[in-house]
C-alpha cells in the first residue's frame, strides 16, 4: 500500500488566522460534538482550499475514531496534516495548536454558561423546547457526516446494503427498546453470511 498524496502548500499567517477563525465559528455549530462539523470541514479543508486531500481527510477521521480517547482527537490530526502539507514538523504543531483551541474554546465557554444558566431554568417552556428542538438538528448533522464519508469513492453507490441496513437499524433503536448488542450481532451475522 502506497502512502497517500500529499498537497504541498505555502500558508501565510493570514491562511493561519483564516483557519482558526473557521475552526471557532465550527467550535458553536457542533453540537452533536466536533464529529457532527465534518461536513463543513471536508468543505473547507478538501473542496474550498485544497489544503487536504480526501484521502487525508478520511483517514485523520478514521484514525482518531479508532484510537481510545476523546472523539476530537481528528480535529487536531486535520490540522496535524495541514500543517504537514505546509512543509515541516513545526507547522504541524501549529496546524494542532490552532484547530484545537479553535474548536475547543468557543464551545467549552458556552457550554459551561449554558449548562448553568439552563440548570437554573430547567423549568421554563423555552429551555424545553430548546432542548427538544435540537435533537433534530444534531442527527442532520450526524447524517451529513455519514454521508460525505460513505461517499468518498462510491461507496454509497456500491454498499447500498450497508446503508439499508443502518437505516434498518436506526429505525429499530429510535422506535423499540431492543439492546443494541442484539442489533450488533445481527449485522455480525449478516457481515459473516456476505449478505452486507
Amino acid at each position: 500500500m502506497s502512502a497517500p498524496a500529499t498537497v504541498h502548500l505555502v500558508l501565510g499567517w493570514a491562511d493561519w488566522l483564516d483557519l482558526f477563525a473557521h475552526y471557532l465559528m465550527l467550535s458553536l455549530m457542533s453540537v452533536g460534538g466536533a464529529i457532527s462539523t465534518t461536513a463543513e470541514m471536508h468543505r473547507y479543508l478538501v473542496e474550498q482550499n485544497h489544503w487536504l486531500t480526501q484521502a487525508q481527510f478520511n483517514e485523520s477521521i478514521a484514525l482518531a475514531q479508532a484510537a481510545p480517547g476523546p472523539n476530537v482527537l481528528f480535529v487536531a490530526l486535520m490540522g496535524w496534516n495541514v500543517g504537514l502539507n505546509a512543509g515541516s514538523t513545526a507547522a504541524a504543531m501549529l496546524g494542532v495548536l490552532v484547530t484545537m483551541t479553535g474548536i475547543l474554546l468557543p464551545s467549552t465557554v458556552l457550554t459551561y454558561v449554558a449548562a448553568q444558566w439552563g440548570q437554573r431554568n430547567r423549568e421554563l417552556r423555552a429551555v424545553r423546547a430548546f432542548k427538544q428542538g435540537m435533537a433534530p438538528m444534531v442527527i442532520g448533522l450526524l447524517m451529513s457526516t455519514s454521508f460525505i464519508l460513505g461517499a468518498a469513492g462510491g461507496v454509497a453507490q456500491r454498499d447500498w446494503p450497508l446503508w439499508l441496513l443502518a437505516l434498518v437499524a436506526g429505525l429499530i433503536i429510535w422506535r423499540t427498546r431492543l439492546h443494541l448488542l442484539w442489533l450488533l450481532a445481527a449485522g455480525a451475522l449478516l457481515g459473516a453470511c456476505q449478505l452486507v
